[in-house]
């Protein structure tokens, strides 16, 4: 018997859902769904979705059903969120009934059951929250700042080594920022084994929990028996990509955890979120319950920080290969500011507005998490007279807000200027809406700022990006790609990163960062 792809399972999920539902929309008295697509018979009004990129789609229908899409996969009712607007009256304003997540069979099925981010909400979600909170603080962030340049110091020695190996640099980098804040572990330059481990399960999970996943198993519960067959069954993958998930998940969680805990035996730890949690609870945990709490919270806040980071910084690169002027016109800020003798630091950062617009702009450009993160109303709602259903799936959709034409003209255009008012100072708005919404808003958007503005700005005093060239000398046009998945961020482009300082070595770079530290 041959193996069923995700197509075909999916494919055959249809056609026993056909059978089984006998109506095309739930019918209900009082106020009506809001509009979208017509539906089909048993399916429900998702045809025309792009699922490789579903939230170009979504923002396709905006411009004919409104800011506030109604759609059902089978039994599943979904509504898309298209404006800043209206996500901040619902998911902010009324946060107290939409702070819930949509309870998807496969998270559990993958290991991810561990992770706050997909809690309910309630008393262990807020549990959790605390002890991130504590650590990740915008008072807290602050102490995060000498090790976040010492990181982007070890980021440009990457780049001068390796220019082209780009995007595993830039991978490590964000990782080993959170494997710092959160485990006291320093990352290795290269193959480093404990972010090895996390990213081969977020890799794993990102490809495959797609939204239309979880929108098949909510509807069909009986099809998570796929789930509980062993592994050995022929002409099924996804019990098997879920079995090695949650291995890897598992391996995720303990392994550095363990890292720490054994620094804290033998006395060598230094601070970090995990040391100062575990020492705080010391003679306080006799269930071990507030020990699984921290564990989880550390690898939950990986996932969270180094994938946001990472995706953005190729972005950012892809941004400036695209548009040279944006990055002359920073590196003039950055020298002016600077001079040439030392390298940029925080200290700088508000002296230099024009590279936080580059950063609000990267952010805007390309959402890492174009569909957001789901929110599921407690109750029912309404909103302009449309019924918000209980438990329906609520996706934000940041890329249809962040190439809203109303708010951004051009937006398809790299314009960081767009962030820049009359006087020469930034602009209100923050794009908030790139880190998440009301109660469940991303609470280590602070670090991530952080993280994102030194990465950007040493790279930018340091190197220049550009297009590679063929044997003749011409340029060769990089053929933009973005992942699929829940995360998007450029695929591999060539390109062509030179120093900026002519004849720059390693040493001579060296020399640079010990009197900018």
């Amino acid at each position: 018997m041959t193996e069923l792809t995700n197509v075909q399972l999916t494919a055959i999920i249809a056609a026993l859902a056909a059978a089984l539902i006998v109506g095309t929309r739930r019918k209900r008295p009082g106020p009506p769904l809001p509009p979208g697509p017509p539906p089909i018979p048993f399916v429900g009004n998702v045809s025309g979705i792009d699922t490789v990129y579903p939230y170009k789609s979504y923002t396709k229908f905006g411009e004919i059903y409104g800011d506030i899409i109604y759609t059902r996969l089978f039994s599943q009712e979904m509504i898309i969120i298209n404006s800043e607007k209206v996500a901040r009256e619902l998911l902010d304003r009324r946060s107290s009934n939409y702070s819930d997540r949509p309870q998807s069979p496969a998270t559990h099925a993958f290991g991810l059951n561990f992770s706050h981010v997909f809690f309910p909400y309630g008393p262990a979600w807020r549990q959790h929250r605390r002890f991130i909170h504590q650590a990740v603080k915008p008072e807290a962030a602050l102490a995060y700042r000498p090790m976040q340049m010492q990181k982007g110091f070890q980021l440009i020695r990457n780049i001068l080594t390796d220019p082209q190996e780009y995007a595993q640099h830039l991978n490590l980098h964000s990782g080993s920022i959170i494997m710092s804040a959160m485990y006291n572990y320093e990352t290795i330059p290269r193959n480093d084994p404990f972010v090895e481990i996390i990213e081969r399960a977020m890799a794993l999970i990102l490809r495959e929990l797609r939204p239309e996943l979880s929108a098949v198993l909510i509807a069909f519960p009986f099809l998570n028996i796929i789930f509980r067959l062993p592994t050995w069954v022929p002409g099924f993958t996804l019990n098997r990509k879920a079995a090695l998930s949650r291995k890897y998940t598992t391996d995720w969680v303990e392994t550095p955890f363990k890292y720490t805990e054994n620094t804290i035996a033998n006395g060598t730890a230094t601070p970090s979120f995990v040391t100062d949690s575990l020492r705080e609870i010391e003679g306080k945990d006799e269930s071990g319950e507030l020990r699984q709490v921290i564990k989880r919270v550390a690898a939950a806040t990986f996932a969270a920080g180094a994938e946001t980071t990472n995706n953005t910084l190729q972005a950012f690169i892809l941004a400036m290969v695209l548009y040279p002027g944006v990055q002359e016109r920073a590196q003039k800020v950055i020298d002016s500011v600077v001079g040439s003798d030392r390298l940029p630091n925080f200290e700088d950062r508000s002296s230099m507005p024009y590279i936080d617009a580059i950063l609000r702009e990267t952010l805007r450009w390309n959402p890492t998490f174009p569909l957001g993160l789901p929110h599921s109303p407690l109750e029912d709602d309404i909103y302009e007279g449309y019924l918000i259903p209980k438990g329906a799936i609520i996706f934000p959709n940041a890329w249809a807000m962040s190439h809203d034409e109303r708010v951004y003209k051009d937006s398809f255009e790299f314009i960081p200027e767009r962030f820049i008012d009359s006087n020469g100072e930034l602009t209100d708005d923050t794009v908030q809406y790139a880190f998440g919404f009301g109660r469940r808003i991303c609470v280590g958007r602070h670090v991530a700022d952080a993280s994102l503005w030194s990465a950007m700005t040493l790279m930018l005093a340091t190197f220049k990006f550009s297009k590679a060239k063929d044997n003749d000398g011409k340029d060769i046009e990089p053929e933009v790609k973005w992942t699929p998945g829940v995360t998007t961020h450029p695929e591999a482009f060539k390109l062509s990163i030179t120093p900026r300082r002519p004849g720059m070595t390693a040493d001579m770079l060296d020399q640079l960062i010990a009197t900018s530290a």
